[in-house]
């Protein structure tokens, strides 16, 4: 098949901008890249689908998302607000994830796979919590993504908050998800080892996952310092800090998502470095739960693989960029960053995260890269090239400008009607599951 007729952005390592250019695809994959011309006549037996005009950008990564979090959108909390960020998981993250049934793992993560389609967002890597209904829970969040057609990598997220069986349960949906995935070995479905925090895990925990992982071949996906509840509990209960417990734990690795890292220091940030440990940032979270600001810059510079992710906010990664790019600028005070951190966070860094999980290259339209793209219908103003791409992309394209998602070669919304599921008859069960389970809240 050829895809093409506009302004086209491979990005990766060759990274070409073509006025009018095309990509041909053959078996999920990008097969080659050229001019629309040339590969019309080239090819002029193949099927093909014209942009006609519009620009195409590989399809966008989020490197931390929360599926589950659906739900919560619209939902009032029950007496007084959360101060702080330990008051905002006990009253808010850990009341509503016990609440989950099989039915709205399900359909939250459909919730959340439709806004993904329509923000243009095809890969994903999601952290999953349901303790009163952990067995399966992975199987269900598969499911969805089958049926929504985009690539996803899967946990648990284990945690000894709600008692050792749940612990247990945890653990054993990890492995066994781990195992299902490793046999059924699919381009667009893979899993990883889950974890919740330092705090809420248990030594003995800790050492099971490290051994189990290990077996299995897994690194782990666990939030670290993302509230300062996480480094006073480490030193308290261990006389260490959190990242050096971890270390020492066996956790850390060059297959592990340190997810957030806010509260570390510089001994920590070397450790990160030394292990090969990759981290995710989430500014818009962050913000949100007012838990500070990550040192990005300094992990950047200091060589730390540090991608970007959502964490359940949205499946917007157009609005994450921003996000990023102006709390960058505000928190040094200096209108010149942003602009080189942003390309290596998310240009450079998402892929490599990704390509921890999957066989083929995502986040470009290379040659051997998954053909996974987006339309967007965006008539630039002013002219549009390679050297000023993300000034248009930070100032002015947004998720409302995504037209058509293509996964492997295949149409997950063609001109902005979402192909392969029914978003209105989910829309309208989610409502209905949603209202029963605020009332069970």
């Amino acid at each position: 098949m050829l895809i093409g007729g506009g302004p086209l952005f491979t990005f990766g390592k060759e990274d070409i901008f073509l006025e009018n250019g095309g990509v041909r695809v053959e078996g999920g994959l990008v097969k080659e890249v050229d001019s629309w011309t040339s590969l019309r006549k080239k090819f002029p037996q193949e099927e093909f689908f014209d942009t006609q005009g519009g620009v195409i950008i590989p399809g966008m990564t989020c490197a931390h998302h929360h599926f589950y979090s659906s739900f919560a959108r619209g939902m009032s909390l029950k007496g007084k607000s959360p101060r702080n960020f330990g008051e905002i998981l006990q009253d808010l993250w850990w009341s509503l994830d016990k609440k989950l049934t099989p039915e709205d793992i399900y359909f939250s993560a459909l919730v959340a796979l439709i806004d993904a389609i329509k923000c243009g967002t095809t890969s994903i890597l999601d952290h999953h919590a349901s303790p009163k209904s952990i067995k399966g829970s992975l199987r269900m969040i598969a499911q969805a993504v089958k049926k929504a057609g985009v690539r996803a990598c899967l946990c648990y997220e284990v945690s000894d908050r709600d008692g050792p069986q749940a612990a247990k349960e945890g653990l054993e949906e990890n492995a066994d998800f781990l195992r299902e995935t490793k046999i059924e070995d699919s381009d667009f479905l893979k899993a990883t080892f889950g974890l919740h925090a330092s705090f809420t895990l248990s030594q003995e925990t800790l050492i099971s996952a490290r051994d189990m992982a290990s077996a299995l071949g897994a690194g782990f996906h666990i939030h670290v310092a993302e509230g300062e509840e996480d480094q006073e509990d480490s030193l308290r209960s261990y006389g260490k800090r959190v990242i050096e417990r971890l270390r020492d734990s066996g956790i850390l690795g060059e297959k592990t998502l340190a997810i957030h890292c806010i509260h570390v220091d510089q001994r920590e940030i070397g450790i990160l470095k030394d292990t090969k440990t990759m981290v995710v940032h989430n500014p818009s979270s962050n913000m949100n739960n007012a838990v500070g600001y990550a040192p990005v810059e300094e992990m950047i510079s200091r060589g730390i693989t540090c991608g970007l992710g959502t964490d359940g906010m949205s499946s917007d990664m157009f609005q994450e960029l921003k996000t990023a790019f102006f709390l960058l600028k505000h928190q040094s005070r200096d209108p010149r960053k942003g602009w080189e951190e942003i390309q290596k966070i998310y240009f450079q860094n998402n892929p490599k995260i990704f390509a921890k999980f999957f066989p083929h290259p995502l986040g470009s339209l290379s040659p051997g890269s998954y053909a996974d793209m987006v339309v967007l219908d965006y008539d630039p103003p002013t002219p549009l090239n390679r050297e000023n791409f993300l000034g248009h992309l930070l100032f002015a394209i947004q998720s409302r400008n995504v037209r058509d998602v293509i996964v492997g070669g295949n149409f997950l919304m063609r001109d902005r009607q979402i192909l392969t599921l029914d978003e209105g008859e989910v829309l309208k069960e989610s409502r209905k599951l949603a209202l029963k389970l605020w009332e069970r809240f």
